[in-house]
């Protein structure tokens, strides 16, 4: 597991860290979760897409872990939209006293992602 890029977004007093990670294996999204939740402590919710279409069983799912709307969808489509294969996208939110209800929550998360993904250095 490499980690590719982290960006961090304020969004109405909540802080969203996106972590893009290049995979080996599926099963490595459970070590990068256990990682952001030692470095993000405070994070309530630790949202997370997965996309790995070259193994024997080809993965591609989003997680909410508790997180209102659909958070781990929206980073799943961030990986499909850039045909980002063997990567991970996790999402830590720290919540900021504002509740941002189910489309605010999504759109904060895949902004983060999006911002994740964007600090990829050029393919050549």
């Amino acid at each position: 597991m490499q980690e590719c890029s982290v960006v961090k977004l304020d969004v109405q007093k909540s802080r969203f860290y996106a972590h893009l990670y290049h995979l080996e294996d599926p099963a490595e999204i459970a070590d990068a979760l256990a990682l952001h939740r030692k470095r993000y402590r405070r994070a309530a919710h630790h949202v997370s897409a997965v996309r790995f279409l070259g193994g024997a069983v080809p993965v591609a799912a989003g997680k909410n872990d508790g997180e209102v709307g659909h958070p781990g969808r929206a980073l799943l489509q961030v990986l499909e939209k850039h045909d980002l294969d063997s990567h991970a996208l996790i999402v830590s939110r720290i919540f900021g006293g504002i509740k941002l209800g189910p489309g605010g929550v999504t759109r904060a998360f895949r902004d983060a992602a999006e911002g994740a993904v964007a600090c990829l250095p050029p393919e050549k």
